[in-house]
């Protein structure tokens, strides 16, 4: 039973993992789509950056979530304290970039509702 729950978890992580990159990629695909079509067209619409910064934030964040769930469900097969005491250090990092991640998109999302207002 053990080994079925150690080969679950496993599985479950490796998922998780998978996702987390493929929702990191997907906002970097698209940060750099919409950086290549400012540059390229030449285009000059105010606020573009921190709409790109806000964006591609949101999928950074959504895909650190995802890693951080793929740690916690790894801890489960971490037989020893060592690999227990990396993963928990692993997710104390996210966790933090997580934190400071997020308190800067809340900035840029009242920065932008403010200028909206003044408007």
């Amino acid at each position: 039973m053990e080994e079925i729950l150690k080969h679950l978890a496993a599985y479950t992580a490796l998922s998780v993992e998978a996702i987390a990159v493929v929702l990191i990629a997907y906002g970097a695909a698209e940060a750099l789509l919409k950086t290549l079509n400012h540059v390229l067209r030449g285009r000059s619409i105010s606020g573009w950056r921190k709409e790109l910064f806000v964006r591609f934030g949101m999928w950074l964040l959504l895909g650190l979530l995802f890693a951080l769930a793929a740690d916690i469900v790894r801890s489960v097969i971490s037989p020893t304290w060592q690999d227990i005491g990396e993963l928990a250090a692993i997710a104390a990092i996210r966790t933090f970039l997580n934190y400071f991640l997020e308190k800067d998109l809340e900035e840029a999302s009242h920065a932008e509702e403010s200028n909206a207002v003044s408007v």
